[in-house]
């Protein structure tokens, strides 16, 4: 085979190499991905030198982990597509190389099986700003087809990392993380609610025993795609190894064209930051279009009336609100059909002239009048049988008649048009007639059946809208984390991360994120003094310094507040609008703690000149004192400044004098990331407050 014809590729920049080679004209695979290589290597080297040896008990020829791998060339492991005629035959194209056209970042590699009539293309970019591929597949065939699988560009991971990290995850508790080793056979994670969902966030890091957030190989994976979704990570027994995502099996209606979601891939030299901070980057600059900066503080009114609207009340909530630093105002669940509790009205969306006689022109009047922007909650994906739209037309529910029900409501079919048409006629005419600069929209349940289809539709409906509406921003939000994905953000500006407005949870939670999201588009909200998801009593300074780590809001009755909880809230608030403008461009990055009781994270500026440190101490810790704090990123030959921005508040059990907890630290950066920070005693659900600049 060495002597067969070879045409290989080159994707790199200064962080990563992808080397793809096409032997015999069959479909590529990458025989190299990894740190980048030096201008003139050999690339037809490196692909003769990635051929494998072949033994007793194997077949004569070791079939390609190609970027779809092929039934027809007796792939041993899970093959990239899987595909029927149109009366049900299976068949097994074999690719052949057509042709390629480049562009300054990227390439278009176009394979055909001409007998059957069938093509398969493979889109490739390297974006050079922030280091991401971003892969994907379309298959044309001449005569209709059922596509039961397609995998995006399927690549690689080498032997020598050993370990995967995959997430899960449910409400109020999302991102969860499984560290777990590789082992022949396939990890296959098939996700068939229809949505993200909770507990199949579409991601992977393929990494070493030995990677940590600061130090080590990570090889990471998230699939853009924001319906039902399947995972594949799989050892063969010839001990290669590989990834492959697309939608979720067989959720694509026959047809002639199928194309996956992209996949969004880097390699990293550098931990899980390196990966996380490339992600966080490119979400922000890349995916996320419109974004209004600054970032408004935001303020919900869900926890502190749910359905109960009364204009008076809700005037004073914002007012409070205001008062407190909140830049703008969301009227959540409630407000439209006959809605007073979650048993009717979907779909109906009309102002409710019981609770609002006058319209939403005199609440908005009086949130414009503080200085504050006004918000509007929907769910439009969904429907009550107890409301107006039900009972004409039954016949746009998704699903069977019989189907469970889920938070006492059914699913519109979003695949149809006149849905779609009249939802979008029905939002539009909110939002022409008030002055709305923002919408949640919800999404409250999975869904009867996965259906690529539904969530096309659901991108067709907000692209329509965003067309219409430019100047209004959109949150995703589904039971809070339901649907986070590079899919939904190309057309919303933030993410409702969790329902859970436990600092402590949120904590966990807004660690784990990071690996992927930025602060600019995630939300966290200052809840109420008992949180009403966990049940627990936390401090106003946990809770406020937690939200004040990514897009800051408030969601609770503000007059619960007392003097004290008003006073330490205003001044959080102010020290986030104060830094603000490069905080929600930082990059955030995990910090590796010694003290599994701490979470602690930097917040790096884009020009790596300043930055805060929060360590939250979420339990009890086993060590009688603290470990000192060890920072990442900064330049070891510069001396920054550090202070201790919440120092006031060191309790009265820490007796000691470190150094922080009365004055300014002047260290080296090299200090500061192999010691480390040296920081008083404190009680557990508490958190540190570090800001620095570079002198």
């Amino acid at each position: 085979m060495i002597n067969l014809p070879v045409k290989t590729w080159h994707l790199g920049d200064p962080h990563q190499s992808l080397v793809l080679a096409s032997f015999d004209n069959r479909l590529p695979e990458a025989v190299y991905w990894g740190p980048a290589l030096p201008t003139g290597e050999s690339h037809k080297t490196l692909s003769a030198a990635s051929l494998m040896d072949v033994t007793g008990g194997m077949v004569d020829e070791n079939a390609a982990i190609s970027l779809c791998p092929e039934a027809s060339q007796t792939f041993p492991g899970q093959t990239g597509l899987t595909v029927r005629s149109r009366d049900g035959n299976p068949l097994a194209p074999a690719f052949r190389y057509e042709s390629e056209a480049a562009s300054e970042h990227g390439l278009t590699l176009v394979f055909a099986d001409k007998a059957l009539d069938l093509t398969l293309v493979l889109d490739l970019t390297l974006t050079p700003e922030t280091s991401l591929l971003k892969l994907q597949t379309r298959l044309e065939s001449a005569d209709i087809v059922q596509v039961d699988w397609l995998a995006a560009p399927v690549l690689p991971v080498p032997a020598h990392t050993g370990e995967m990290i995959e997430f899960s995850g449910r409400w109020c508790a999302e991102f969860l993380t499984r560290r777990l080793p590789f082992a022949p056979g396939a990890r296959l994670r098939d996700n068939r609610s229809g949505r993200t969902d909770h507990a199949h966030f579409p991601g992977l890091i393929v990494c070493t025993p030995g990677t940590s957030n600061t130090q080590g190989e990570a090889f990471a994976f998230h699939y853009g795609w924001s319906g039902g979704h399947r995972m594949v990570a799989e050892e063969l027994a010839d001990g290669r190894r590989q990834v492959q995502f697309g939608h979720a099996g067989g959720s694509q209606a026959a047809g002639r064209h199928f194309v996956t979601a992209p996949l969004y891939a880097t390699y990293s030299a550098g931990g899980f930051n390196g990966a996380a901070i490339r992600f966080q980057r490119h979400v922000r600059d890349a995916i996320v279009q419109d974004m209004r900066t600054p970032r408004p503080v935001h303020y919900n009114c869900w926890e502190a009336v749910y359905f109960d609207h009364k204009l008076d009340e809700l005037k004073a909530i914002a007012t409070h609100a205001a008062g407190l630093g909140a830049e703008r105002f969301v009227l959540d669940d409630g407000w439209f059909g006959l809605r007073d509790d979650d048993t009717s009205s979907l779909g109906d969306w009309i102002i409710d002239g019981r609770k609002y006689p006058d319209g939403l022109t005199p609440l908005i009047d009086h949130v414009k009048a503080l200085g504050l922007e006004f918000g509007l909650w929907f769910e439009p994906e969904m429907i009550n049988e107890d409301s107006n739209l039900y009972r004409a037309h039954p016949d746009w529910v998704l699903g069977p008649s019989d189907q469970t029900r889920g938070r006492q409501q059914l699913v519109l079919d979003m695949a149809r048009e006149d849905v779609r048409t009249h939802l979008h006629d029905q939002i539009a005419a909110i939002l022409r007639d008030n002055d709305i600069g923002y919408i949640k929209w919800d999404h409250n349940r999975v869904l009867p059946l996965v259906d690529a289809a539904q969530t096309e539709g659901v991108y067709q409906l907000i692209d329509r809208l965003r067309a219409d509406f430019p100047q209004v921003e959109i949150e995703s939000c589904a039971s809070g984390g339901g649907r986070i994905d590079f899919g939904i953000l190309e057309r919303t500006q933030r993410v409702w991360l969790s329902d859970s407005n436990d600092a402590l949870e949120r904590q966990r939670i807004q660690h784990d994120a990071a690996l992927f999201l930025p602060a600019a588009v995630t939300g966290s909200h200052v809840g109420p003094r008992r949180c009403h998801t966990s049940g627990r009593t936390l401090d106003i300074r946990i809770r406020a310094w937690t939200a004040a780590q990514r897009h800051m809001g408030f969601e609770m009755d503000p007059s619960e507040l007392t003097e004290e909880e008003t006073d330490v809230l205003r001044e959080v608030t102010s020290w986030w609008k104060s830094n603000r403008d490069w905080m929600m461009r930082a990059d955030i990055l995990r910090l590796d703690s010694s003290d599994p009781a701490v979470i602690a994270e930097q917040q790096l500026a884009e020009n790596g000149d300043r930055f805060a440190v929060f360590a939250a101490l979420i339990r009890a810790s086993d060590q009688i004192l603290p470990h000192p704090v060890r920072l990442t990123g900064l330049d070891p030959a510069s001396l920054y400044k550090v202070s201790l921005a919440n120092r006031d508040q060191a309790p009265r059990l820490s007796r000691g004098s470190p150094f922080l907890k009365t004055e300014d630290l002047e260290v080296s950066g090299q200090y500061l990331m192999s010691h480390g920070l040296t920081l008083p005693w404190r009680f557990p659900d508490t958190i540190w407050v570090l800001e620095g600049q570079r002198l």
